[in-house]
């Protein structure tokens, strides 16, 4: 395994016997300054790694709070470079938690795939999730692998086992289960369920495996981080955002405290265990 920040945090996260926090937010959702402050904020309010969703205006994977997400950063500007320019600022005070750019590959080949990747590795990011991109499309693995940027895979309860080799074999950094078919934040899933999927995938490889989708509560996040090696959580947070929008979509007071103290409560129940 490469040694990167996305690897370093993982050892470190092992060596203390618990399961990460993996945060997502969507980048400029729902302005720049606001967001960029959540950003920044999320480390000390104990997310462990970050992914920063990229904006784009068909987010077909996505359930409806994240697909809103997306509308408010474009609408308020968002672009790729202003994704990039806020993991730069990002990384003015943290040069230790893993970033990982999630979304889809259309923003990424508009804006050049070259350009990004130089451009993503010069701001800091470590990981690039693309949900529309299968392993067998090989366009991002070799220039992923050269620029040193993890390439996360996403599987689910349909990847079976003849699929499941092929999926793991071109990712790094870590594994990326989807508990639930569907689209993000419109359900959870049954953890016995998520401690076999979790296992099984654990005999074709030995990257850690994260768990997302459906987990809102630190009482979820317990009980999925007792049987993986980090959990994530993005639909509850990005809905703490629109849940503290003033009548005209602008941040009400305490917009960015409400998503930080979710974050707290997740990460006190990752590292107290309140699932018994």
């Amino acid at each position: 395994m490469s040694d990167t920040r996305i690897s370093q945090r993982f050892a470190a996260l092992k060596e203390e016997g618990r399961a990460g926090l993996v945060t997502f937010i969507t980048a400029g959702d729902p302005d720049r300054d606001t967001s960029q402050a959540i950003l920044n904020a999320l480390p000390d309010a104990g997310a462990d790694l970050i992914e920063l969703g990229m904006p784009f205006s068909d987010p077909m994977a996505d359930g409806p709070a994240i697909q809103a997400a997306s509308l408010r950063a474009i609408g308020a500007g968002a672009s790729m470079r202003r994704t990039l320019e806020m993991v730069t600022d990002f990384r003015k005070t943290d040069n230790e938690t893993p970033i990982i750019l999630m979304g889809y590959f259309n923003p990424v080949y508009a804006y050049g795939v070259d350009e990004f990747l130089t451009d993503a590795k010069q701001a800091g990011v470590d990981g690039l999730i693309i949900v529309d991109l299968p392993p067998e499309e090989g366009e991002l693995r070799a220039p992923l692998a050269k620029a040193g940027i993890d390439f996360i895979y996403l599987t689910a309860p349909t990847t079976d086992d003849e699929r499941l080799p092929t999926v793991v074999k071109s990712a790094s950094g870590f594994i990326y289960y989807v508990s639930i078919t569907g689209i993000t934040g419109t359900a959870s899933a049954n953890v016995n369920d998520v401690a076999d999927a979790v296992a099984r995938i654990r005999k074709h490889t030995p990257l850690p495996v994260a768990v997302g989708f459906g987990i809102k509560t630190p009482e979820q996040a317990a009980a999925v981080g007792k049987v993986s090696d980090a959990v994530v959580v993005g639909s509850a947070l990005v809905g703490q955002i629109a849940d503290h929008l003033d009548e005209n979509g602008r941040p009400a007071p305490g917009c960015a405290d409400a998503v930080l103290g979710l974050v707290r409560d997740l990460s006190a129940g990752l590292r107290n265990g309140i699932a018994s």
